[in-house]
C-alpha cells in the first residue's frame, strides 16, 4: 500500500503536470517532484512540446544535490531518444535512490522500458500511485498513442426539453456565460475543433479561443464539408486560426485550389453514402499530430460521429430553460435508431453545476 506521503507528493506532481495543458500536445502531461530527507528540493513539469521533460526540469530546479533522493513522476520516464534525451538516463546519471511512478506509459517506445532501465541500474521503482486519476488526466494522450486516433469530445448546450435552438433557428444563448467560458477553456486544451459545413453556412462562427490568458491558443479548425460549400470569405478563413477542410475525393478541384491559396489545408477523404468517412478523417487528423478534438456539431454531424464510433465523450450543458416547438432541433438528429435495444449506452456519467447550468459528462 502506498504511504500517505507518497500520495501527497504524487498529487503535487499531478497539479504540476496540469500546468502544461494546451501547450504540450501531442505529448502527455507530466509533472515531477524531488524529495530528499522528507522535504521537496526540486519540482518541474513538461512545459512545451519539443522542450525539456518534467524530470529534467525538476532536476535543474533542485536547490541541493539530488543524489540519493526520491523522484515522484506522474508518468513513466521515457527510455528512448526523441526530441530530447531519455529521462530515465538523466535519473540514473544523477544517482537517484528511488523513483515513484504514477502510471505506466502506453507508448510502445516506452511501455515498461523506462522502469526496466531504472531497475537495471539498481534504482528502486514503485509504480501505480494515483494511477486512475493520472490516466484520466492523460486520456487524450493515451487514446492518441495507442489507437492512432484523436480523443473526441462532443459538446452541446441544450434546454431542459433538449432543444439547441428555437423553431426559427435562434440559439444565442442557451447556456450561461460561465458555461461558455468553460467551453473556451476546452478549446484551449484540445488541439482541434470540428464542425459541419452547415454550421459555417448558418452561423459564420470564428471558432477561436476567448479566454483571458497570454498563453491561450486557438484550436485548429476542422470543417467536414464533403462538397466544399465553405465560402471563401468565411470568418474561419479570415482569422488567424489554422483551418483544415475535409472533403470527398471527388470535390471540385478549382475550389480546392482557391481554398489552398487562402491557406486552407484540404484532406480528401473516402466517402460513405457520398459523405466524408469520419473514421478515415480521424486517422488522417491523427497523422497530423491532432490528438484531441472538440466536436461542436451541428446535429447531423454529431449523429454521424456517434454512429461512426469516433466520439469518446460527451459534454452536455443543460440550461434551465424550456423552448418547445415540434420543429425545434435537438442536439442529435440524423436517421436515428429503430429500437431502444440499438441505443448507445454511455458510462461514467457525472454531473456538475456551472453557473445556472448543469454539465453532464459521460463516455462511450
Amino acid at each position: 500500500m502506498p504511504m500517505s506521503t507518497d500520495i501527497e507528493y504524487m498529487k503535487i506532481a499531478m497539479d504540476l503536470a496540469k500546468k502544461g495543458i494546451g501547450k504540450v500536445n501531442p505529448n502527455p502531461l507530466v509533472g515531477a517532484v524531488i524529495v530528499k530527507d522528507n522535504k521537496i528540493i526540486g519540482q518541474g513539469f513538461h512545459q512545451k512540446y519539443g522542450e525539456a521533460h518534467a524530470e529534467v526540469n525538476a532536476i535543474n530546479s533542485a536547490n541541493e544535490s539530488v543524489e540519493g533522493a526520491t523522484i515522484y513522476v506522474s508518468l513513466e520516464p521515457c527510455s528512448h531518444y526523441g526530441k530530447t534525451p531519455p529521462c530515465s538516463k538523466a535519473i540514473i546519471d544523477n544517482k537517484f535512490k528511488k523513483v515513484v511512478i504514477g502510471c505506466p506509459d502506453p507508448n510502445k517506445l516506452v511501455d515498461g522500458g523506462g522502469v526496466k532501465m531504472l531497475q537495471d541500474a539498481g534504482i528502486e521503482v514503485e509504480i501505480g500511485i494515483l494511477q486512475n486519476e493520472l490516466t484520466e488526466m492523460n486520456k487524450v494522450f493515451f487514446k492518441y498513442i495507442t489507437k492512432k486516433r484523436p480523443y473526441i469530445i462532443l459538446k452541446s448546450a441544450v434546454s431542459l426539453d433538449g432543444k439547441i435552438a428555437s423553431k426559427t433557428g435562434d440559439s444565442k444563448w442557451i447556456s450561461c456565460e460561465k458555461s461558455r467560458s468553460y467551453v473556451h477553456k476546452l478549446r484551449n486544451e484540445l488541439k482541434g475543433i470540428m464542425v459541419g459545413v452547415n454550421t459555417i453556412l448558418k452561423d459564420n462562427p470564428n471558432l477561436n479561443c476567448r479566454i483571458d490568458s497570454k498563453d491561450k491558443r486557438n484550436p485548429i479548425i476542422i470543417v467536414v464539408d464533403s462538397n466544399l460549400r465553405t465560402p471563401e470569405n468565411s470568418n474561419i478563413i479570415k482569422n488567424e486560426s489554422e483551418v483544415i477542410i475535409a472533403c470527398s475525393k471527388n470535390a471540385d478541384t478549382n475550389k480546392i485550389t482557391k481554398l489552398e491559396n487562402l491557406g486552407v489545408s484540404i484532406i480528401k477523404c473516402e466517402t460513405i453514402n457520398n459523405r466524408v468517412d469520419l473514421n478515415n478523417l480521424a486517422a488522417e487528423l491523427a497523422k497530423r499530430g491532432i490528438d484531441g478534438i472538440l466536436l461542436e456539431g451541428g446535429a447531423e454531424l454529431s449523429y454521424s460521429a456517434i454512429k461512426s464510433g469516433i466520439v469518446d465523450e460527451i459534454n452536455l450543458f443543460i440550461a434551465p430553460k424550456i423552448i418547445g416547438g415540434r420543429n425545434a432541433k435537438s442536439f442529435i438528429s440524423g436517421e436515428g435508431i429503430d429500437k431502444m435495444s440499438e441505443a448507445w449506452n454511455l458510462k461514467e456519467m457525472k454531473s456538475q453545476k456551472i453557473g445556472n447550468d448543469i454539465m453532464i459528462t459521460a463516455k462511450f
